[in-house]
């Protein structure tokens, strides 16, 4: 029986699995030393919990358990990885290099960093979402230091190719972080093949708790320094002081343990829902995909719909099912997705863009119910789009 409201926003974030949540409830309770107190149990317990989670983080994205770096979230670990590499490395160079379509945390932070002396490149997308990579080779200088793009674009779920852009960044030794928040979990995520120096992710993208996240730094080839951005006791390497939240390590560690085991098949499944999604809704005349659809994440749709108002649009596909028209983290804003407009779409149609998140809880029987309603809703706002 279908249970209302069906939610379709997971690329804002997930519920927390029950397995995840199993793993984390003793340690509110029964085990809840800090992992800092090594003179008795209670905090040899809690150690032991962050060194299992960092092992289980590691082994999904095939790093070492002594390159992960425990936050709060993404957005910190992308102001530690920014601000950090441009404070240690800043002497040698100033100049960035990011993409107009980043989430906002890395915009915001590059644009923090300008005010601090940084200059920063922001490459254009093509109309699919994806970058030029002789446009990237073109900007590079001899004092870039860093190139931050993302792997999966948290609205339209496109991917760039970290692969050849790790190849470019090694050649000319210029540092690569990828903030990889919404693909970690969901794709084969592999630091030691992409090159890749630096990268973020978070538990409430695949399963795990809010307030709780990664970042990784590589300790070889080249050993990657970062100034910490928040002092006071010098935990995790010195990187980022403050008590560890063990029961959202914990978490993060059993979501990562959970994924490394069902991403293939999950993957699967979900792509197959969304794929029947699409095929049924772009069967009407006005609705269309936005990005490029060979590479993306199998369980992202971005559907454009001419010809009506997208406000009303969303307020009554709402009712019954929770979807969103872009980022969780600039939905209060009335503007377009700026990540729509970087792909040249204009603004009536950016505004009249949902986006679509299916997850590991979404059923074929909520596929349909969405399906049939969104057919319906679409057909009634087309008739009489006033």
């Amino acid at each position: 029986m279908l249970k209302f409201p069906i939610y379709l926003d997971n690329n804002a974030t997930t519920a927390v699995d029950p397995e995840v949540l199993q793993e984390m409830l003793p340690y509110f309770s029964t085990h809840y030393g800090n992992s800092a107190s090594r003179t008795h149990s209670f905090g040899w317990y809690a150690e032991e919990a962050v060194k299992r989670a960092r092992e289980q983080v590691a082994q999904l994205i095939n790093a070492e358990p002594a390159e992960i770096v425990f936050t709060s979230g993404a957005t910190e670990s992308v102001n530690l990885a920014m601000k950090g590499v441009f404070e240690v490395y800043g002497a040698a160079g100033k100049h960035i290099i990011t993409c107009s379509t980043e989430h906002k945390a890395v915009l915001d932070t590059g644009r923090h960093l300008e005010k601090l002396g940084a200059d920063v490149t922001y490459l254009p997308v093509n109309k699919d979402g994806t970058i030029d990579l002789n446009v990237l080779e073109s900007a590079i200088r001899p004092d870039t230091v860093l190139i931050s793009i993302m792997l999966a674009n948290n609205e339209t779920g496109v991917l760039q190719p970290a692969k050849r852009i790790g190849a470019i960044a090694k050649a000319r030794d210029i540092l690569f972080f990828t903030d990889a928040t919404q693909a970690v979990g969901k794709i084969p995520v592999d630091v030691q093949q992409d090159q890749i120096d630096l990268l973020c992710l978070s538990a409430h993208k695949i399963y795990g708790p809010k307030g709780v996240g990664a970042l990784y730094v590589r300790r070889k080839n080249p050993r990657v320094k970062l100034a910490a951005q928040i002092d006071g006791g010098g935990h995790e390497n010195g990187m980022r002081s403050g008590t560890l939240n063990i029961p959202g390590i914990v978490g993060l560690g059993k979501a990562c343990a959970i994924a490394s085991q069902q991403m293939h098949d999950e993957t699967r499944r979900i792509g197959s829902l969304r794929d029947q999604l699409e095929k049924e809704l772009t069967t009407m005349h006005n609705i269309t995909i936005n990005g490029n659809i060979e590479h993306r994440l199998p369980n992202v749709s971005n559907l454009a719909f001419s010809g009506i108002s997208g406000n009303t649009l969303l307020t009554e596909i709402n009712r019954t099912i929770a979807v969103s028209s872009g980022s969780a983290c600039t939905s209060a804003k009335p503007e377009p997705s700026h990540v729509l407009r970087s792909m040249g779409l204009p603004d009536g149609i950016a505004k009249n863009s949902i986006r679509f998140g299916l997850g590991r809880f979404t059923s074929w029987e909520e596929m349909e119910y969405t399906i049939n309603t969104v057919k319906t809703i679409n057909q009634k706002l087309t008739d009489s789009p006033t």
